[in-house]
């Protein structure tokens, strides 16, 4: 062949260079060659080559091979070898005479490293894409096995102080229900001095399996470890800010061990995770602050003998955000009952707070003056504008009143109105929904304190059932307020006989499915008989 005129620069040269002929037997294999493939020239001179490399003749490499001598064109290929190298390797195949040369290169360490960004960049989008503590630590196992390791158990400290492993994961699917039932039950055999123990008190491990089994008692734990077969392992910290939030415990199967590479790409991972996870608590601890700044800012049901009154609010889902959505019912000096829903444009702690004082303000106008909804309306507006409060807000006022003579007769008069509001929604003793006339949104509260509002009437039989909420109820970003309100309209319907405490629990989970998208506000009142 011509290459054997080179035969010193090929003796020399830093890759391996295999030549095999037309027959696939194996003619020639230089000193680098012996050494990537760990076999010697006298082993595979004159051997068919797909008896030396079973293992290629299915893969990408024999592909390619085959391709490359029926075509004569060279190419390029890169893959893994599996046992006995379990390396990576690229190759060049050279067409020459009626056979192949092959030069190649382990490009291991290049590939793993690669794998290991990778592996980083996955871990990051994951961490950074969810604020769900729960759900990313679970699913963080899956990402670094078997990149750092052949399997993982993740461990997080609880709000009670106590370990729990929340997620796990093995290369080999025959292994995985062995580690589920050993991350079930090994936290409650670990001895202080287990690795575990110390990485929770902020040291990082690295122990041979064989002496964690020695600190095991007796016991399912310490059979299902021998069972699984592992060599050693890496005990991680997860470290949050000032504290220690969980513990990140890699295994290694056969001979496998932790390169330096691998310790610190690890390393890395955990500081990841312990913010990541540190990041979703503070998340959490502030949202739940923001519900009860927001809920402490809210009246409870209001109680009266002749209805049964129920409230709910349910924040966004989506962030940790204070509102402007509010509900209120209370009793005017006349015996009316009143009812208000509203929300001030914005989210955010001023919205909040001036949902409080717009919330007082309509109170304390609507129990000093025992005006009817329209006058209630009108004063807080001039109230707003004298206090320069300057900002906008929509509100529903409806109000209960009954005569005795409407009384004898078991009819209630509802008088509302509305500054730029959704309308109510009424639920006829027989399941009906009433029709609300000429509805319209008027101006919103901030705007104009001088705009002349209307105030529509209805009569209510008893059994009936009014419901006032706010947009976040029936509002989605793909969906316009009609499809909505259709939705809301053919849930109640479907509702009707149910409990008024029901209906609420009911209308929320159908409608947002206990996530909205925007703060929810509801108030409902439901006539007696």
């Amino acid at each position: 062949m011509p290459w054997r005129a080179g035969k010193r620069v090929v003796e020399a040269m830093p890759v391996g260079f295999m030549a095999v002929d037309g027959d696939w037997r194996i003619t020639y294999v230089n000193p680098a060659g012996e050494a990537v493939v760990g076999q010697s020239r006298r082993e595979l001179v004159g051997t068919d080559y797909w008896t030396a490399f079973p293992a290629n003749a299915d893969n990408d490499f024999g592909r390619t091979y085959r391709e490359v001598a029926a075509t004569r064109v060279a190419a390029t290929v890169e893959g893994f070898y599996p046992h006995p190298l379990n390396r990576w390797f690229e190759v060049q195949v050279v067409p020459a005479g009626d056979g192949l040369l092959l030069y190649f290169s382990d490009v291991t360490e290049r590939r793993v490293a690669q794998e290991r960004l990778a592996m980083l960049a996955r871990v990051s989008a994951e961490l950074a894409g969810t604020l769900d503590a729960g759900i990313a630590m679970a699913r963080l196992p899956r990402l670094v096995v078997p990149a750092l390791g052949d399997w993982c158990v993740l461990t997080v400290v609880q709000d009670d102080g106590r370990p729990r492993d929340v997620g796990w994961w093995h290369t080999d699917p025959s292994r995985r229900a062995l580690v589920e039932r050993y991350a079930a039950v090994r936290l409650l055999s670990m001895p202080v001095t287990s690795p575990v123990v110390r990485a929770l008190l902020g040291e990082g491990v690295v122990s041979a399996a064989d002496d964690v089994v020695d600190l095991l008692p007796d016991g399912e734990a310490r059979e299902l470890l021998q069972v699984l077969g592992t060599s050693s392992g890496i005990t991680l910290p997860l470290r949050g800010r000032g504290r220690i939030l969980g513990v990140l415990t890699l295994y290694f199967d056969g001979s496998r061990t932790p390169t330096d590479a691998e310790l610190v790409t690890a390393r890395e991972v955990a500081d990841r995770a312990g913010l990541a996870l540190d990041n979703a608590r503070l998340f959490s601890q502030q949202r739940q602050l923001a519900e009860e700044l927001q809920r402490s800012l809210l009246t409870g049901p209001f109680e009266h003998e002749r209805a049964d009154v129920a409230v709910r609010y349910a924040p966004a889902a989506e962030a940790a955000r204070v509102g402007g959505d509010w509900y209120d019912a209370f009793l005017q000096p006349s015996g009316a009952m009143m009812l208000v829903i509203g929300d001030v444009v914005g989210h955010d702690t001023a919205a909040a707070a001036a949902m409080g004082q717009l919330r007082a303000l309509l109170r304390g106008i609507a129990t000093y003056s025992d005006a009817g909804p329209v006058e209630v309306l009108r004063g807080l507006d001039a109230a707003m504008e004298q206090l320069k409060l300057g900002t906008y807000a929509t509100a529903a006022v409806a109000s209960f009143e009954q005569t005795q003579a409407e009384a004898a007769r078991g009819v209630t008069r509802m008088r509302w109105t509305n500054a730029g509001h959704l309308p109510p929604l009424i639920i006829n003793p027989d399941g009906t929904l009433a029709a609300l006339g000429d509805w319209r949104g008027e101006l919103l509260l901030g705007v104009d304190a001088s705009v002349r509002r209307g105030e529509s009437v209805i009569t209510l039989d008893a059994g009936t059932t009014v419901l006032l909420y706010t947009d976040g109820l029936i509002e989605r970003r793909d969906g316009d307020l009609d499809e909505g309100m259709a939705r809301l309209r053919a849930a109640a319907t479907d509702l009707a006989g149910v409990s008024l405490d029901e209906l609420c629990d009911e209308l929320l989970d159908r409608l947002v499915q206990g996530r909205p998208e925007d703060d929810v506000a509801l108030v409902a009142i439901r006539l007696r008989v």
